[in-house]
């Protein structure tokens, strides 16, 4: 599945970055830092087009030689980023925005906390359970 699950908050700070492996952690902190350019280009587009209705899944932002970099924006200007492998062609359109609404609804659960303070660090453990679920072991 994934190879990289990020969670930007809404002034684009990162408030959650998980990779498979702690080798290339900066590489992926680059690739998610690069990829919100895209998303705001595409939400500001998507703001100008519509009037009231509002994709929350952005799409392909951008491929790279070895990655494809998915978006996904809430409503609350939340953005997450899922990044895969380039060769991984079974992955379709669909099963990413499962695992975006997967991740969105952990992250709705995890805000709900009443301990949890907005745009802060995410330390939750269930959070962090259900992103280890999506990454793929190579």
């Amino acid at each position: 599945m994934a190879v990289c699950v990020a969670v930007i908050g809404k002034e684009n700070s990162p408030l959650y970055l998980q990779t498979i492996s702690t080798n290339n952690e900066l590489r992926f902190h680059y690739i998610v830092h690069t990829s919100m350019d895209v998303v705001e280009e595409k939400v500001s587009a998507a703001n100008k087009n519509s009037n009231d209705i509002r994709e929350l899944y952005l799409g392909l932002l951008y491929p790279t030689e070895d990655y494809k970099v998915f978006g996904y924006v809430t409503n609350t200007k939340i953005k997450f980023v899922v990044v895969v492998e380039s060769s991984n062609t079974t992955l379709r359109d669909n099963e990413i925005r499962s695992m975006f609404r997967r991740l969105h609804g952990a992250y709705v659960d995890m805000v709900s906390n009443s301990f949890y303070i907005p745009e802060d660090k995410i330390t939750s453990k269930t959070f962090h359970n259900i992103v280890k679920g999506m990454l793929v072991e190579t």
